[in-house]
């Protein structure tokens, strides 16, 4: 699928579990001190007025997280769900409906953009639209975090916490995403793997921080 609002199959997903979501992961990130420090260099390199979108938000967690260490936060999601139930629980962050192949934001809105374990639900062939779109919403300057599974592997989901779905996850090659990064006018700057928490999947992970030339 490569035409924006393409991806019925994860956003009908995602607006399945939306509610189960954001009442098991609310606080994922109390347990995850990596992520934290990525996110608090990210909030660092935006600036203290810095505005910042969570990319594939779900539930709006992470963005509120942001939110509360004085980021201006916008949260895009392709479920409907998920950004209904975000609004709810996170009024301090902004929600817009949205596609990461068109992103609902005008040319450099940003001063930094993260997405978490989102462009795992893009086919390969979508990753450099979806890097082209990403450095089009930020700055010059502008800092993008992505994190991902790392290998070569696609894991289906028929049910998630007992509700029925069909969900791919695809796994990847961190210096294929690197390369794809610079091809679309990225530097990356770092790149940090981590060995999954004990109460997480078992999977290894990666994070990539690049700068938008």
């Amino acid at each position: 699928m490569t035409e924006p609002g393409g991806h019925d199959g994860v956003r009908r997903a995602y607006d399945t579990v939306a509610e189960e979501y954001a009442a098991r992961l609310h606080d994922e990130l109390d347990g995850k001190p990596l992520d934290r420090a990525l996110l608090a260099t990210v909030l660092e390199l935006a600036g203290p007025a810095g505005t910042v979108a969570d990319l594939g938000c779900g539930p709006g967690h992470v963005a509120a997280w942001l939110a509360g260490r004085g980021a201006r936060t916008v949260g895009v999601d392709l479920s409907s769900r998920m950004t209904t139930v975000g609004r709810a629980r996170y009024p301090g962050v902004e929600f817009r409906q949205g596609d990461l192949l068109a992103l609902p934001a005008d040319d450099r809105s940003f001063d930094a953009a993260v997405a978490l374990y989102s462009i795992i639900h893009l086919a390969p062939a979508e990753l450099p639209r979806a890097f082209a779109e990403v450095r089009r919403v930020l700055r010059p300057g502008g800092t993008f975090l992505v994190s991902f599974h790392v290998g070569d592997e696609v894991r289906h989901l028929d049910s998630w916490w007992g509700r029925a779905v069909d969900l791919d996850f695809r796994f990847l090659d961190p210096a294929d995403v690197a390369r794809l990064l610079g091809d679309a006018g990225f530097t990356v700057r770092a790149r940090t793997d981590r060995a999954p928490e004990p109460h997480e999947a078992p999977t290894h992970r990666a994070y990539l921080l690049a700068r938008r030339e």
